[in-house]
């Protein structure tokens, strides 16, 4: 199981604003069924690295699809594998909480 955080700016488009890029982004994230949650400054994406990687390849052509001449994309990637599952989006922030707790 990885996680990834992916952010998509595009380039060379009419406009300052970038909501219908990340719109179009999303409804490729969408259709993959994966476990997501969309943030201010990205997108984070849970599930098998072939999986995520096959999405993010489509999020990022969904900008030039929407009108951008060039696209920059950032991805990071969290792809452990010593626990059954690997990380999970709730766990580790769940972690991060419990120790702010004590």
């Amino acid at each position: 199981m990885a996680i990834a955080e992916i952010s998509i700016v595009p380039v060379g488009t009419q406009t300052t604003s970038v909501s219908s890029f990340v719109a179009g982004a999303v409804t490729e994230l969408k259709a993959s069924g994966l476990d997501y949650r969309l943030t201010p400054m990205g997108t984070i994406i849970e599930g098998g690295l072939e999986q995520v990687m096959a999405v993010c390849t489509r999020m990022h052509a969904s900008a030039f699809a929407g009108g951008a001449l060039r696209v920059y994309t950032t991805i990071k990637i969290d792809d452990r594998r010593d626990g059954d599952e690997g990380p999970r989006m709730g766990h580790k922030v769940a972690s991060v909480e419990r120790k702010l707790k004590s």
